[in-house]
């Protein structure tokens, strides 16, 4: 069996020291996809680069979209074709770098009577699409007339369907995603922690950031650290940073929610993913995942508490409404929901807009004290985010570290090693898992796409543990298992949540799970962790309380 990687949670007291005494070259605050990708940018590129976030990686916004690496379809009504353009094209290079992760996916867009789309401007609108995004071969666009449509997607209202256009997109895992650019930029040297939250910035004598104050939430720990350069990418938390260090200006956040829906397979069966209108005129995904499908999302000003995002009575409705408006005899009530997930958008505020017309373009904040703030953009972006906000830095370095850097190329850089290169090589391999679990008694071909579309060839060091458990009778106890086991030792897994959220998605697309087996995986962190009575009891609690959110409808916002 193999030891732990230096991405283990069982390395931190290590980690911890080297923050504690290392000065680096950056330092950057936020481990979202965003601060992920500036870290294996800058890393890359030869600077000592330093990530703290103060929960866990991808916590907040980058696992709560859509999950697609899309170019963003509305953007083009929008007329933001730089938008279009970058993220059309991302989709291409961030597919070559994970394909067990970020998976091309036809999407079906309706055009039905008094929608959104009419038939010529969804042919011209995917055209341009398409020439944006420099899509071709079998990949492009096709328009359906009304009998191609129904027979792509039988639920839909044959009685108001006119056709539909077929165009390219990707369904991505956001979570690990953001997990995989980490690990990577840990990989090549850069020092990351999560549960390490910046509580104030100490300044020098020209007013300059000099070093942050920590605390460590594990331990409780206080101790500073120190860099030449600070970039926050902390998402909806940017102004709470940028108020410490005194910078908002007229420019500020404006928070908006997105909730997203799921359901068993069973009470939504779509064939494929659909785009289609809502009663309101805005428009939402229905994609199915696995062995569920899931419908979003909803888009409202948000002022609540940014650590306790959930979904409302109102959002529950409005998806409901909106699945029943576009597939009629489905028939979905809210009791059909197996569970939900609320996030927040940091978008820049413009004056007089409603939060769908928003820009869902990134901006660069820059402080007098050399704090550089990133905020809005889409998953998509994360490389050119990430190449923005570097560039940003490296105005303020000194000609000699200039001279020292690499040229970017986070664009050949793949995430996962061992590597899986092509769609082929992704169905290959999950034909050799369906096989190798057969042989130890999980028959089930969904869990050979779950760990390949999960973990990708690491699933292979899984499978070796799952070997160990030879006392476990149920195999799918001894497969979890070994996935805690993977999790703790590979990839900083420091709780419950982490693992069930974030680490597997098990909270939002196989929540029976989670009750199923969480008293044997309290047990195994314990060992793994050496919890006390009281750590054990406050973490059952806490993801007790997270799938109440997963699978209640409030009335409020808190």
């Amino acid at each position: 069996m193999q030891e732990a990687s230096s991405f283990s949670v069982l390395k931190r007291p290590k980690t911890l020291k080297k923050l504690k005494t290392e000065v680096f070259d950056l330092i950057i605050i936020g481990g979202g996809i965003t601060g992920a990708g500036i870290a294996l940018d800058a890393v890359s590129r030869g600077l000592r680069v330093c990530l703290v976030e103060k929960n866990d990686f991808a916590s907040g916004t980058s696992n709560k979209s859509t999950k697609l690496i899309h170019g963003g379809l509305r953007y083009l009504k929008q007329l933001e074709i730089g938008l279009v353009r970058e993220s059309g094209q991302e989709r291409a290079i961030v597919h070559k770098l994970a394909p067990h992760l970020v998976i091309p996916e036809k999407m079906l867009l309706p055009i039905i009577k008094g929608g959104t789309y009419g038939k010529m401007m969804t042919a011209l609108g995917l055209k341009v699409y398409d020439y944006l995004a420099n899509v071709q071969g079998p990949d492009s666009r096709r328009m359906l007339n009304k009998t191609e449509t129904l027979q792509k997607e039988p639920l839909l209202d044959e009685t108001i369907v006119k056709g539909g256009g077929l165009y390219a997109e990707y369904r991505t895992d956001d979570a690990r995603l953001t997990l995989e650019v980490l690990k990577k930029a840990n990989r090549l040297g850069a020092t990351i922690i999560n549960y390490c939250e910046i509580e104030s910035f100490n300044y020098g004598s020209t007013s300059k950031i000099d070093s942050l104050n920590c605390v460590d939430h594990i331990t409780q720990g206080t101790f500073t650290i120190k860099a030449k350069h600070y970039v926050s990418a902390a998402g909806p938390w940017v102004d709470t940073l940028r108020k410490k260090d005194d910078s908002i200006n007229k420019k500020y956040l404006h928070l908006t929610k997105g909730v997203h829906l799921v359901f068993p397979k069973s009470k939504l069966p779509v064939k494929q993913p659909v785009y289609f209108d809502t009663p309101d005129g805005r428009m939402v995904f229905a994609i199915p995942r696995g062995k569920t499908t899931y419908v979003g999302t909803t888009d409202t000003t948000y002022t609540g508490d940014l650590n306790r995002v959930v979904a409302t009575k109102s959002d529950a409705n409005y998806v409901v409404k909106a699945i029943n408006n576009a597939f009629p005899n489905v028939n979905i009530t809210i009791n059909d929901i197996s569970s939900n997930w609320a996030g927040l958008r940091p978008l820049i505020h413009e004056a007089g807009k409603s939060p769908s017309e928003l820009s869902r373009k990134d901006e660069l904040f820059i402080s007098k004290s050399g704090l550089i703030s990133i905020a809005g953009g889409k998953l998509t972006g994360y490389r050119k985010m990430a190449q923005r906000a570097l560039d940003a830095v490296i105005k303020n370095m000194s000609q000699e570290d200039k001279r020292a850097l690499k040229p970017s190329k986070t664009e050949q850089i793949t995430l996962v090693t061992p590597t899986l290169s092509t769609n082929k090589d992704v169905n290959t391999y999950i034909k050799t898992l369906e096989n190798t679990l057969k042989s130890l008694n999980i028959n089930d071909p969904y869990y050979a796409w779950y760990l390949c579309t999960t973990y990708g060839k690491q699933t292979d060091i899984i499978i070796d543990k799952y070997k160990t458990f030879t006392d476990i009778v149920s195999s799918t106890e001894r497969l979890i298992r070994s996935e805690l086991w993977y999790c703790v030792h590979y990839e900083m897994t420091t709780n419950l949540a982490d693992f069930f959220v974030r680490r597997t998605g098990r909270l939002y697309f196989n929540i029976e799970s989670v009750v199923l087996y969480l008293d044997c995986i309290l047990k195994d962190i314990t060992l793994y962790l050496d919890w006390n009575t009281s750590t054990v009891q406050l973490e059952r609690h806490r993801i007790d309380q997270l799938i109440v959110d997963a699978t209640t409808y409030y009335d409020n916002d808190f």
